[in-house]
C-alpha cells in the first residue's frame, strides 16, 4: 500500500535517511534523559536520548539542548521522530516543558498523517515521557510534587490485552481516553493493539469491553480493521506466525515494482541507484550502486529507505540484505 504522506513528512524522512546536517538520527552518549518505545517484534521502536544544558540552582530550569533518535520504524515513525526533536530544539524547552508535546503537536508540524499512521506520533511522544522520567530519577526532581503524572510502569503492570504487541490494561485505558478513541479501528490505528492476530478485539476484557467500560456499553461502534485481500497471498506453506507468502514471481513482480516507482528515484536524486541481486523468501538481496556505492549511511539507506519501503509497498515481513 502506497500511503498519502504530506509533502513535509516525505522530506523529513529523506532528509534523515541520507543524513543530512540538522537532522537527528543518532544516540546521545552519556545522555541526560534516556526513554524506549516500543517493541522490534513489533516493528516499530524508537530509543529517545537527550542533553541539557544543566541550570546551576533549578534543575526544573534544565534546557534540553540536544536530542537524538534511533527509530526501526517506517517513513512516518523516523518522519515523526525527526518532528519531536525539532519541536523541543527549536522550543528551547525544559524536559518538563516538553513533556506538554502530544502526539497532535507532531502530526501538525507534519502536515497530517493517515490515520492508520497515528501511531507513529504516539510511539515519539510516549518514548519522551520515558526520557523525561529518566531525567528526573538522575537529576532528583520529585514530578510528583510539580503534579507531572507519569506512567514508567504502566506497560510492565496490570494484564496484558494485546498479546501481539504487549500492550497492558492501563496503558490502552490511558490512551483511550488521552486520545478519545471510540472504535477499535482508531485504537489500531492510534497504538497498534489489535491490529495483528485481532483476538483481542472481542473476548471478555479485550479492546471492545475497554472502550464500554471507558464510554458506556452501547456508545461505541463495533469496527475492526479489514483483513488483508486474499489476493495478496498465496495458498502455499505458512510462515512461522501462520501467513501465508506471496509466490515467488509475483513477489518478485511486485519487489521490482516497487523498487522502480519508490526506490529508484530518491535514490537518483543523489546520483545513486539499486540492483536487485536475488530474492529469497521474504529476503531481498541488494546492491547500492552509483554515488550510493561505498558512502557511509549506505547501511542506514538500505535500512530505512530500501527496507521500509518494500515493507509499506510489499509486504511488511521483508528484510533488506546488502551484498
Amino acid at each position: 500500500m502506497a500511503w498519502d504522506y504530506s509533502e513535509k513528512t516525505k522530506q523529513l524522512f529523506m532528509d534523515a535517511v541520507h543524513g543530512k546536517p540538522g537532522t537527528h538520527i543518532g544516540e546521545i552518549e552519556d545522555p541526560d534523559g534516556f526513554g524506549e518505545h516500543g517493541s522490534l517484534a513489533c516493528g516499530d521502536a524508537i530509543r529517545f536520548t537527550f542533553r541539557v544544558r544543566r541550570h546551576p540552582i533549578d534543575p526544573t530550569k534544565d534546557v534540553i539542548a540536544e536530542a537524538r533518535y534511533l527509530t526501526f520504524g517506517c517513513t512516518s515513525a523516523i518522519a515523526a521522530s525527526e518532528a519531536l526533536c525539532a519541536i523541543i530544539e527549536q522550543g528551547g524547552l525544559t524536559p518538563i516543558e516538553a513533556l506538554k508535546i502530544t502526539n497532535q503537536d507532531i502530526v501538525k508540524y507534519l502536515e497530517g498523517l493517515p490515520k492508520q499512521k497515528i501511531h507513529c506520533s504516539v510511539m515519539g511522544a510516549e518514548a519522551l515521557e520515558a526520557a523525561v522520567f529518566n531525567w528526573a530519577q538522575r537529576r532528583g526532581v520529585d514530578l510528583g510534587s510539580l503534579g507531572v503524572e507519569l506512567h514508567a510502569d504502566e506497560k510492565s503492570e496490570g494484564r496484558i490485552v494485546c498479546k501481539c504487541f504487549s500492550l497492558s490494561e492501563p496503558y490502552i485505558r490511558r490512551k483511550i481516553k488521552e486520545l478519545n478513541l471510540h472504535t477499535i479501528e482508531e485504537i489500531t490505528g492510534a497504538i497498534k493493539a489489535g491490529g495483528a492476530c485481532t483476538s483481542c478485539h472481542h473476548v471478555p476484557g479485550g479492546l471492545q469491553d475497554l472502550l464500554d467500560e471507558t464510554w458506556g456499553a452501547g456508545k461505541t461502534q463495533l469496527k475492526v480493521l479489514p483483513q488483508l485481500p486474499a489476493a495478496d497471498a498465496a495458498a502455499d506453506q505458512p510462515d512461522a506466525e501462520g501467513r501465508p507468502p506471496l509466490f515467488s514471481y509475483q513477489f518478485g513482480k511486485k519487489i521490482e515494482q516497487a523498487v522502480e516507482e519508490r526506490v529508484r528515484p530518491m535514490l537518483r536524486r543523489d546520483g545513486g541507484d539499486i540492483e536487485i541481486v536475488d530474492i529469497k523468501g521474504t529476503l531481498v538481496y541488494c546492491r547500492l550502486i552509483g554515488t550510493c556505492r561505498g558512502c557511509e549511511h549506505a547501511a542506514q539507506t538500505l535500512r530505512m529507505l530500501v527496507e521500509q519501503s518494500l515493507k509499506e509497498n510489499v509486504d511488511e515481513r521483508i528484510r533488506v540484505i546488502g551484498v
